[in-house]
């Protein structure tokens, strides 16, 4: 199983924060690894939406979709995402935004476990550097969209 949990301060608005993420239709056009992303259904659940999306993540030869289940708390300011199908045992993530003075503190949570255990072994040696680059690649577009 490899975790990782991180967060971070941002001069933006936890809205601001939360509608970056939740936009996943976005996904390719910042998010490294991101070949496509479709959104395949969204679900008003009343004090939540949602969604089903499946991504297509592709590392060099690496190339996989796998289907989400998208959690979207609007009012709480927070998104949980649970995996449906493709190539892991089990992947689950949150993120949640709080305001503060001057902007918002950015809380991002991955838990995952690849099926195949070569994958997961590689994954074990370049994730938390990928985790990283993840969760800057969504500063970078703050600053990009919000500036």
């Amino acid at each position: 199983m490899t975790t990782h949990s991180e967060t971070k301060f941002l001069p933006y608005t936890a809205q601001q924060m939360y509608d970056l993420v939740s936009d996943v239709a976005n996904y390719p056009n910042f998010l490294p690894w991101t070949a496509a992303a479709r959104i395949k259904s969204m679900t008003d659940r009343g004090d939540h939406m949602e969604m089903r999306a499946d991504l297509v993540i592709s590392f060099k030869v690496f190339r996989e979709t796998f289907g989400s289940r998208v959690l979207l708390w609007s009012e709480a300011k927070k998104i949980d995402t649970a995996y449906l199908d493709g190539p892991f045992k089990h992947m689950q993530s949150q993120w949640r935004f709080v305001d503060v003075d001057g902007g918002c503190d950015v809380s991002f949570n991955v838990d995952f476990e690849f099926k195949n255990r070569l994958l997961q072994g590689a994954a074990g040696l370049f994730f938390y550097e990928a985790m990283q680059r993840v969760v800057r690649s969504f500063e970078a577009r703050a600053t990009e969209i919000y500036g």
